[in-house]
């Protein structure tokens, strides 16, 4: 049987429904002023999946619990989104030069250049789509106003692409072409590929304010087996953050990881397993 929608309450009554379902506030004015600031279905509805069962508060769960939660998350996505930036513009360079070289400057269009060419045709066409939302950037403009037929390289149509039509296009090429790609990473192309994918679906839920903790996610990276044998879980954000050190090189990674570990001890009260971290996570990453 479906359920009934609720009709909207203002935050006074949202405070007052909190405290029914065993929520301890003590500074009503706070959680009254923080409702009006972040919406109630982005901050409780959220962040209290962990702390409920059986449709009640856990006993001792105070508001600064969500809070906190929040604040942990919100953080986390910030130096994830610049770590998953500084890859995603290495992969970039490294696909632009490799691809460019081999095939030409509009060898991108041709879908013999491909193995999964069908799908390759789809991409082509979402790459022209973010073509044409970008014509007045400069460079796109540039080209074309300033050269014979306006057609667009490959370096340039790479810069407009988005993180998951750059993992379409890596996905999509001969296995011969992912295998020379992924050697700057050192790492086989069946993993980098899936890698790509799953940073991609990371970075856009970031970029767009979604929940990571307590999230399982559904675009999962593959994990080298010594991961899994530990009982790393791939569909956590821990697994992407494993990957992540291997694919980042020592010193962006390091600020990460000192930033990481900053805020896990900022935020105490966060368990760690609702990211995936196993008992042992620090010698892992």
């Amino acid at each position: 049987m479906k359920k009934t929608y609720q009709a909207p309450i203002d935050v006074s009554k949202q405070i007052e429904n909190l405290i029914s379902l065993g929520l301890e506030i003590e500074d009503k004015n706070y959680a009254e002023s923080l409702l009006n600031r972040v919406f109630y279905y982005r901050l409780i509805k959220a962040y209290s999946i962990t702390l409920k069962e059986d449709g009640k508060y856990i006993d001792g769960t105070t508001f600064e619990n969500i809070v906190d939660l929040y604040l942990f998350d919100m953080e986390l996505r910030h130096i994830l989104f610049s770590l998953i930036e500084y890859i995603e513009v290495y992969l970039r360079a490294v696909i632009t030069n490799y691809f460019s070289l081999k095939y030409g400057n509009f060898g991108y269009k041709d879908i013999s250049n491909y193995k999964k060419k069908n799908f390759q045709k789809s991409t082509l066409k979402e790459l022209e789509r973010e073509i044409k939302r970008n014509k007045k950037s400069p460079f796109i403009h540039n080209f074309k106003e300033n050269y014979e037929g306006g057609k667009i390289p490959f370096y340039v149509a790479i810069e407009v692409a988005s993180f998951g039509t750059l993992s379409k296009l890596y996905k999509n090429m001969e296995n011969e072409d992912k295998k020379e790609i992924a050697k700057e990473f050192e790492v086989d192309y069946i993993y980098l590929e899936s890698w790509i994918e799953n940073l991609s679906y990371v970075r856009n839920i970031c970029a767009h304010y979604g929940r990571l903790y307590g999230a399982k996610l559904t675009k999962t990276p593959k994990l080298y087996k010594e991961y899994l044998n530990q009982g790393i879980s791939n569909n956590t954000i821990f697994a992407s953050k494993i990957n992540l050190k291997i694919l980042a090189e020592d010193d962006y990674y390091d600020k990460f990881h000192t930033d990481l570990l900053e805020l896990i001890n900022k935020y105490p009260s966060v368990e760690l397993k609702y990211l995936g971290f196993i008992e042992k996570w620090a010698n892992i990453i």
